[in-house]
């Protein structure tokens, strides 16, 4: 059994898990949004820097097109809210990353960089001149990768509860002690890690049961593989590395070290949600769009 405390999960989840979720909906509004999507939006393919299929969705006009990127074992689909909230006044797209959601399998090692020339695959297939990206734990990092092959598009970044702490790196020992439990039975391992560490007290059972059904049923050697590159990464040196603007918004469920970030990006800037868990997207959309919409405008504002 895999044993640690709450707060070195919380490094974990801030390097590795996750995205939103979408709003619950009764039967009659389901049916009406699942028809609104299905009219307004453009589903299509395109390949990476090695021939992987890319899946990305795409609608609404207006920029800056706001550019959404799932976390570890997640897909596009954790960005429903808002996707249908921000199609209203901007060109917005959903990406499933390699290894993920309905994108190609064939790739051997699953890095931060790869993912971010899917990311920079989309954009460049679609002309995306003004590109925010919002990129939720893993697609934090993900999305600081993308933006270092693209400086001349991304005009900001919105990790959105990642980057807790830049200097925290984890040893040896602490590695292992996920990965080994994760390599012996993946599904068992990450459906328990869900329910235990990653949700306060407020969610009900059926969304914590979705998103643990989810992520278990991912692609182990995917999730092993991006796993491993995720406890290697160099946060601080991206941070610094990384030109565009950036607006952490971070849940309050792990304290952010805002000063640590500070020193490799000065003009790094913190929204933080309270009272909700790691899934803030999902566990209160409408206000994290709101604050997701005053990070936009404070990122592009002249």
């Amino acid at each position: 059994m895999m044993t640690t405390s709450k707060p070195l999960w919380g490094m974990f989840v801030a390097a590795v898990l996750f995205v939103g979720y979408g709003p619950r909906n009764a039967p009659a509004q389901r049916e009406a949004h699942q028809n609104k999507v299905a009219t307004t939006s453009t589903v299509g393919v395109i390949k990476s820097f090695d021939g992987v299929e890319i899946r990305y969705e795409s609608s609404g006009q207006g920029e800056p097109a706001l550019v959404f990127v799932h976390g570890w074992s997640c897909d596009r689909s954790y960005w429903r809210a808002q996707m249908d909230h921000f199609s209203a006044s901007h060109r917005v797209v959903s990406i499933d990353l390699a290894g993920h959601g309905e994108s190609g399998l064939g790739r051997k090692d699953w890095t931060l960089a790869a993912f971010g020339h899917d990311v920079r695959a989309v954009i460049e297939a679609l002309d995306l001149l003004q590109v925010v990206l919002v990129g939720h734990s893993m697609g934090g990092p993900v999305i600081v990768e993308a933006a270092q092959l693209m400086p001349d598009r991304v005009v900001g970044l919105i990790p959105v509860d990642t980057f807790q702490d830049v200097d925290r790196r984890m040893s040896v020992e602490e590695r292992e002690g996920f990965l080994v439990p994760m390599r012996a039975d993946f599904r068992k391992a990450t459906e328990a890690a869900v329910k235990q560490f990653m949700f306060t007290a407020r969610p009900d059972s059926g969304l914590i049961g979705r998103v643990a059904r989810d992520m278990a049923a991912s692609p182990p050697a995917v999730g092993i593989s991006a796993m491993e590159h995720l406890f290697n990464y160099d946060e601080a040196g991206a941070l610094a590395a990384v030109k565009a603007p950036m607006h952490l918004i971070n849940a309050d469920l792990w304290p952010t070290n805002l000063e640590a970030a500070r020193r490799r990006k000065p003009e790094v800037a913190l929204t933080v949600m309270p009272g909700v868990g790691h899934f803030l997207m999902m566990e209160e959309p409408e206000e994290f769009n709101r604050l997701l919409a005053r990070a936009v405008r404070l990122l592009t504002s002249e």
